[in-house]
């Protein structure tokens, strides 16, 4: 390895995503019929704000991407339909995509921005506020086992 990035490190034991997301182990380009393909993204955060991007090339956003947001969960959805021509060979993906990811609070639903532009969906998710500790002491009263009464 050279330069200044690190190697990507992989468990002893794959992914929650590779196992389910994906195709199944062992059996190349098998999944149930019923599932739908895992979307790739990226998630960064700073400014105030998460930006989730997800890869969709070949959707049209008005009809094909639907966003919804669920307490700390966001997840996208999207239908891509497979053209009536003939073809002799394809390796495009088409039916059903979706992605769901959990952020470490309530998503603050009217705030939430989305953009596609070249195949990539961009959601603006500002971060939400760090509810503050509200940790104190309870004391603990000593109960007189005898007499069935609290002792002073």
């Amino acid at each position: 390895m050279t330069g200044d990035k690190l190697a990507r490190r992989h468990g002893r034991f794959p992914d929650f995503n590779d196992w389910f997301n994906r195709e199944f182990p062992g059996l190349p380009g098998w999944r149930p019929g019923f599932a739908a393909h895992s979307i790739p993204v990226e998630m960064t955060s700073g400014e105030g704000e998460y930006v989730l991007k997800a890869e969709l090339p070949g959707m049209d956003p008005d009809k094909d991407i639907s966003i919804t947001v669920d307490g700390d969960l966001i997840t996208v959805s999207a239908e891509h339909s497979e053209s009536t021509e003939d073809k002799e060979h394809s390796e495009f993906r088409y039916g059903s995509f979706r992605r769901t990811v959990r952020l470490p609070g309530t998503i603050p639903v009217d705030d939430v921005d989305a953009a596609y532009t070249d195949g990539v969906l961009r959601i603006h998710i500002p971060m939400p506020e760090e509810t503050l500790s509200t940790e104190r002491t309870i004391p603990v009263k000593r109960v007189d086992t005898k007499s069935g009464g609290e002792a002073s």
